[in-house]
């Protein structure tokens, strides 16, 4: 775990676990990625049945659309509640919130 990360998720000795944008809709979430989960088991049911290669290909379209779009969101809570909230203290945390958040952005549209 990087120092980022245990600081983002309160992994340092005595203090609390963060709340991070996403907790409200944590359920949501879960309930979101279990469907994606089952798109991917699907996909490999297509596999083993030989099913025909466009057919596949459809399929994995409609899953990776369901990642990018589960992704954005997640970005947008992030936006809305971590670098908010850092803007809102300002100093030097909103300038290391925003570069996070344009590393992201950055990796996702590498996918």
């Amino acid at each position: 775990m990087t120092a980022i990360e245990a600081e983002n998720s309160g992994a340092e000795a005595g203090t609390a676990p963060a709340v991070h944008g996403y907790h409200h809709q944590k359920d949501e979430h879960l309930k979101r990625l279990r469907r994606i989960e089952g798109q991917i088991r699907g996909l490999q049911r297509l596999v083993d049945e030989d099913v025909y290669c466009i057919d596949i290909l459809t399929q994995v379209s409609a899953s990776t659309k369901a990642l990018q779009s589960f992704a954005l969101q997640l970005l947008e809570e992030h936006l809305r509640h971590c670098v908010a909230d850092a803007a809102v203290k300002g100093g030097t945390e909103i300038d290391a919130k925003v570069e996070e958040a344009t590393k992201a952005i950055a990796r996702l549209l590498r996918t």
